[in-house]
């Protein structure tokens, strides 16, 4: 696996490396609990980014079939497991899990090593102007949605 600004996908799974720096963490020298959602983040946007050549085609033709679309986080279940510390070195694991009409669900854990030290599922929804929307064909088959 060749290391990648953004990652690698393989075998269905993104995996992102994220150092740890002083401004992670707490007092203590630990991993501030709130900054794991933004490696997370950052591991969604990626696993996107990565998905495809045509990733920019595909959400200009999600555009013109839903104009102002938005992805949003709906909803997070989250475990944390063991503390990260300053100069870790962490790996950001995504990867889809299911798919229902205007939402995804993405399994995603934090490691070092190999000990997970958080897990969560984070659904995240589709909408338009507002509101919640169907997934247009365009990006279920840029995130591989339709094969989960």
């Amino acid at each position: 696996m060749t290391a990648h600004l953004d990652g690698t996908i393989r075998d269905g799974r993104h995996t992102m490396q994220i150092r740890v720096f002083y401004e992670d963490t707490d007092f203590s020298g630990i991993v501030y609990h709130a900054n794991y959602l933004r490696f997370m983040e950052r591991g969604r946007t990626n696993h996107l980014r990565l998905m495809g050549a045509e990733q920019h085609a595909l959400f200009a033709e999600a555009q013109a079939e839903t104009p102002g679309f938005a992805f949003v986080v709906r909803s997070m279940q989250i475990d944390y497991l063991k503390p990260a510390r300053m100069d870790d070195v962490l790996e950001v694991v995504t990867w889809p899990v299911a798919v229902k009409g205007a939402s995804i669900t993405l399994a995603q854990e934090v490691k070092r090593g190999g000990d997970v030290l958080v897990k969560a599922q984070v659904r995240v929804a589709f909408i338009s102007e507002g509101r919640a929307q169907p997934i247009p064909k365009a990006l279920r088959v840029l995130l591989k949605a339709d094969v989960v």
